[in-house]
């Protein structure tokens, strides 16, 4: 199978057409036909259909596209390691972080990387969990910091410290006029994450579990520095982490909604792929966290 070949067909079954794939690969046609004729004839397999005037893919070219995809990232990860290697580049770190996490556990972790080790590069990308999962599913992260991943065989997760999460609401919110209660919090609109994200569907399930309505979103964001002054502004609600309320920007203008039903007790872990290349920083940078993450988390 010639890797070029794969190249071209996952081009084509992306597009779904010969005509725009061709152009957008700067070849003809006809070579492209003759790329998935050899493709065929070297697995044995159809690999598209006609679909009117597309072209879709047959099962096992849906098969060969989702292998195609693990391939190319194996040959990727493959071309880094050797290339780490022959540089002597060792100490180079492509690390995801949950935006909850960002302030109050970077900053620590990154000076004690640099202090062990003065030459080390890092590559940090803030994001929200669903955003973090995939960058490092596809190979462009080393290791993610976010809620601890169980029952997914294609990551390997570690418990790094506990956290907790919480409705919050400027400190002059009228749901603090008298005793609080969750359907109260019904008849305010809310600031939260999409629903991919971990915690927005942890609190989404709260309300549906006590039988009321979900959480009516009047604005969708993934930016935590956002937050404190756009929820002290206005007569939203939004779930954070209660490092934010307690130690974050802006802590004096929020205040926590005390509801035992919405605070989210949350394993916080250190994730890398259970399969795939780990760079050696990495790799100790891992093992710092499984050993002293909580003490990054809390400043020590």
């Amino acid at each position: 199978m010639d890797l070029r070949d794969l190249t071209y067909f996952a081009t084509i079954a992306e597009l779904g057409h010969l005509g725009r794939a061709a152009q957008q690969l700067n070849r003809s046609q006809p070579a492209l036909s003759k790329s998935i004729q050899r493709l065929e004839e070297s697995l044995g397999a159809r690999l598209f259909q006609r679909d009117g005037r597309r072209i879709k893919l047959t099962d096992a070219g849906a098969l060969l596209l989702a292998r195609g995809k693990q391939l190319q990232v194996s040959i990727a990860e493959t071309e880094r390691e050797v290339r780490d290697f022959a540089s002597g580049l060792v100490g180079n770190i492509r690390l995801g972080c949950a935006a909850s996490m960002a302030e109050h556990l970077l900053p620590q972790l990154t000076a004690s990387l640099l202090e062990r080790a003065p030459q080390l590069t890092l590559k940090l990308s803030i994001g929200q969990d669903d955003m973090l999962k995939d960058s490092l599913r596809s190979g462009r992260l080393d290791a993610i910091i976010c809620g601890l991943i169980v029952d997914d065989p294609q990551f390997r997760s570690y418990p790094i410290l506990q956290d907790e999460a919480v409705v919050v609401a400027s400190a002059d919110h009228p749901v603090f006029s008298g005793d609080v209660q969750l359907k109260d919090l019904c008849n305010y609109r809310w600031v939260l994450a999409a629903p991919t994200v971990t915690a927005r569907r942890w609190i989404d399930n709260v309300f549906s579990s006590h039988q009321l309505p979900l959480p009516e979103v009047q604005i969708e964001t993934n930016s935590i520095s956002l937050l404190p002054r756009l929820i002290a502004k206005t007569r939203l609600l939004s779930f954070a982490a209660r490092e934010t309320l307690e130690h974050g920007l802006g802590m004096s203008w929020l205040r926590e909604v005390p509801l035992e039903a919405t605070t989210m007790r949350r394993t916080v872990g250190v994730t890398v792929r259970a399969e795939g290349y780990l760079p050696p920083a990495a790799g100790a940078m891992v093992e710092l966290l499984r050993n002293a993450g909580d003490g990054f988390f809390r400043g020590d």
